[in-house]
């Protein structure tokens, strides 16, 4: 939220924080349920911090139109929670053992109650939004299609006709971009902006995800432990597959040899960590694709993703919402954990 410079940005971001914490104080309250077995595990991901980028961006886009406004900061939180829950089924689905920093639900409990946790967050989240009218609930059902679409389409993988790199971008667009761009796009309708208005921050907000995603594969590979809150390579160790390893065996597969040993070196060390080798067996192999043109090149597309995104703000006025949003999609490319 540091975007602001001028006395003028100032007050504006003066407003934008008590938005925040007014979208926050809510979301507690919405994270309350009849149970306190329900509690703990319902409350425990939000408790845990995070970014919060999806509240900022649909208070954000509301100073479009008229700012915000009650059913602006109803729209925030029910986003919010929508994206908490899909945590909870990642981390079950992908058998992670960390999330911010903290144990993955299902380690502290089990899947089943990580499961379930999603499902009531799920469930509060279109409680939400059913008092919104029609299009809000529309738009939160479609959200929730391209979002279990994703993870759908990410855990078959692609299929013998998909271009692997296609359907790897795809599953980032539904799987981050798409709530990522609800989130803007309710925060604009919400706040009155004109239908032009409300689908350029959809589509920039679909892009930022994307580049989001993008940039993570860049920060798995990324030494500095104390920053990411991850091992480097990560994801690499647990066969992940992410756009560097893609971009490098579609290198390999043009004939480049030193490519294609790399890629070998990097199966073997994934096939012998999922048979009980310690993960420091690839410690060479991160390395090297950690400073190999594959990771600047997905650098460079996620960079790519950002420019795209801001030139879908080429419609809005110059102003301190308008810059606000460009910075935001640079810090996103530019972050570090």
């Amino acid at each position: 939220m540091r975007m602001f410079r001028s006395a003028h940005e100032r007050r504006f971001e003066k407003k934008m924080r008590e938005q925040l914490d007014l979208i926050e104080d809510g979301l507690n309250e919405h994270l309350t349920f009849a149970s306190p077995v329900a509690d703990a595990p319902a409350r425990y991901l939000s408790e845990a911090g995070g970014k919060r980028i999806r509240p900022v961006l649909t208070v954000l886009a509301s100073q479009l139109g008229d700012g915000p406004n009650e059913l602006v900061r109803r729209a925030a939180q029910a986003v919010e929670m929508t994206h908490l829950a899909s945590l909870y089924h990642d981390d079950v689905m992908d058998d992670a053992k960390l999330r911010r920093g903290v144990p993955a639900a299902q380690i502290v409990w089990s899947n089943s109650v990580a499961i379930l946790a999603g499902d009531l967050l799920f469930a509060r989240a279109s409680t939400l939004v059913s008092g919104m009218g029609e299009a809000a609930i529309l738009l939160q059902a479609r959200t929730f299609e391209r979002l279990c679409l994703g993870q759908l389409h990410e855990t078959v993988g692609p299929q013998p006709e998909d271009d692997e790199i296609a359907h790897y971008i795809q599953v980032l667009a539904d799987k981050t971009g798409a709530l990522i761009s609800t989130a803007a796009r309710m925060g604009a309708m919400f706040g009155g902006a004109s239908d032009e208005i409300v689908e350029a921050v959809t589509e920039y907000g679909e892009r930022i995800g994307v580049a989001f995603q993008l940039i993570d594969d860049v920060i798995d590979l990324s030494p500095k432990k104390e920053q990411t809150g991850k091992r480097a390579g990560t994801d690499l160790r647990a066969g992940v597959v992410t756009l560097p390893v893609l971009l490098l065996r579609e290198r390999a597969a043009k004939g480049n040899e030193a490519d294609a040993a790399l890629l070998q070196r990097i199966d073997a060390g994934v096939e012998a960590i999922a048979g009980g080798a310690d993960p420091a067996v690839l410690d060479p192999e991160v390395d090297a694709l950690r400073n190999h043109e594959v990771t600047l090149e997905t650098e460079a597309t996620a960079r790519k993703w950002a420019n795209d995104a801001v030139t879908a703000l080429d419609v809005l006025p110059k102003s301190a919402v308008k810059q606000a949003l460009v910075e935001l999609a640079d810090s996103i490319v530019t972050r570090e954990g």
